[in-house]
Order: C-alpha cells, then structure tokens, then sequence
C-alpha cells in the first residue's frame, strides 16, 4: 500500500466530456485533502484552475500517482512518458473500448477512493525501445506499450525485409508489414491482422505479418526479452515507415534496420481490485457468457 499524496492529473484534449470529468475528479480529490498537478497541455483548456502545473514528462518526479482521463490511446501516451519514472498511473476512461483505462466516470468516487484507501491491484507492463539505424549509425529512436508496427507509409505497395530474432535468420518476407506487440497490445492492432489475445502477465511478444504475399506466413510468439533485427531491403522502390502506439511514426529508407527489444523500465498500472483481464474481454470484445444468461 502506497500514501497518494500528490496526484497528477492528464486528460486528452479536444472533448468536453473528458473536461468534465476532470473537473468532477478535481473536486472528489480536494475534498480528500490531496495536492493536484496538471498535465500543462490540459492545463491550458482549464482557465483559472490555480492548480500546480507539470510537463507530462516530468510528472514522474513530483507525483505518487498519476490519473488519466481519456481512452487507451491517451494511457500509451502517458506511459511512455512515465514508465522511467516507476509512478503508478490509474485510467479513468472516456475513450471507446477502454482495455487500460477500466474506471468508468460514475465510479470515480467509489474506484479512485478505494484506490487512495489503498485498496486495488498492480499490474505492471513492459514497453518496447525500437532504433533506426541507417549505415550503422541510429538516426531515430522511440518507444512503444503496444506495439510496433512496419507499414508501407504513403505508398500502397509490397515492402520487402528480413527478419532476425536473437541474431538468427528467420525469413525473408515481401508483405504489407509486420506487427510486433507485446501482450498488451495483443488485444488492439495485432488482434485486427488475426494475432492471438495474449494475457497481460505474459512475458512474450508476438510478430504478426500484414498481408504477406505467401499462405504460408503466421503469426509467431517469442521470448519477450528477445531482441528482434528488421532490415529493409535495398530493392524497394518506396519508404516505408515504423510507428510506435500509432502515435509516433519514423520514416525508413531502403537499407535500414529496425531493432526492437524490451524496455528495461516497465509501466506500473493500476486497477481497481475487482479488476478481471477475462471480464473486460467478454465486455469489450463481445464474448458469449454462459449458456442461458
């Protein structure tokens, strides 16, 4: 159990009701007697707040908590700015389908006070560092809770690379990309291109091919501490890309390599403690429930 005395806040711009419920959030937190920072960009759209204000990024070195109100896509954000600093974050969601972000806003008051009364479930998440290199010097570096994810860009042709796990060869694969997710976001991309739903505790990583020109390509699971290598082929006539959570996005050009391995700093994620990874399946991605119901 953890003593949450200063708690930062971060919401996703552009929706009122995220505002809204930011500011329900404010009042519960200040009636519980606890010191509030705000993200700065969210900060800006709160006019007249006379609240703390932080970079996101440095969230983690003044706050024993960190809220985000949005969806999932706004919790990846958020993670790779703060994975380093090993503060919890707590999702609180207002986006669609809500696989990190698992409070809803009517139960802020029960959820978060449990949380705060130190009554709920960690749950850590390894992320993903990828760099680009190009005639062996790294030109860009990112990273990624979700997955990485090698697309043809603009261009709407066959990217062709090799692929090496550990050092060793694994194919040669002319194909629109590959999808490289951790078991966190085996419920996202990977799961659209036909990729398996992976448990979060699990210490794997799974690659799925994007329309390889071949029957005989399939979705493979590795090691999740194994470091994977992709080189971009010299005979490709486009550039293609790599993106990071869909948010970050590196361009290639042909010869490049592309290596991805796990993050030495992991994501402490919490959850309310009647949080159950199987529940939100059923809920989310509209499983049956048992025969009768």
């Amino acid at each position: 159990m953890e003593s949450f005395r200063n708690i930062g806040l971060i919401g996703r711009l552009g929706s009122k009701k995220v505002i809204d419920t930011l500011k329900a959030l404010i009042r519960y937190l200040e009636d519980q007697g606890v010191n509030i920072i705000l993200d700065e960009k969210i900060a800006e759209v709160m006019p007249g707040h006379g609240r703390q204000v932080a970079k996101q990024s440095r969230m983690g070195e003044s706050c024993d908590l960190v809220i985000v109100v949005g969806g999932d896509g706004s919790l990846l954000g958020a993670a790779r700015s703060l994975a380093q600093s090993h503060v919890p974050v707590l999702g609180v969601n207002r986006g669609n389908l809500g696989f990190l972000t698992d409070i809803t806003p009517a139960e802020i008051e029960e959820k978060v006070g449990e949380v705060l009364a130190g009554r709920y479930a960690v749950d850590t998440r390894f992320l993903l560092d990828v760099t680009v290199k190009r005639d062996g010097e790294p030109i860009a570096e990112s990273t990624a809770l979700n997955d990485c994810v090698l697309h043809p860009g603009k261009a709407t042709r066959m990217i062709e690379f090799e692929l090496y796990i550990e050092g060793q060869f694994v194919y040669t694969q002319r194909s629109d990309g590959l999808i490289v997710s951790t078991p966190t976001g085996s419920t996202a991309y990977a799961l659209s291109g036909g990729g398996p739903i992976m448990h979060p505790r699990l210490d794997a990583l799974v690659l799925v091919p994007m329309f390889p020109h071949t029957l005989s390509s399939r979705p493979i699971v590795v090691d999740g501490s194994s470091e994977l290598k992709l080189v971009i082929s010299e005979r490709n006539e486009t550039y293609p890309s790599i993106s990071c959570d869909g948010q970050m996005n590196i361009a290639l050009a042909p010869g490049d390599t592309v290596t991805i391995h796990k993050k030495p700093h992991k994501l402490k994620l919490l959850h309310p403690l009647d949080y159950d990874f199987y529940r939100t399946c059923r809920e989310k991605l509209g499983w049956g429930t048992k025969l009768g119901e």
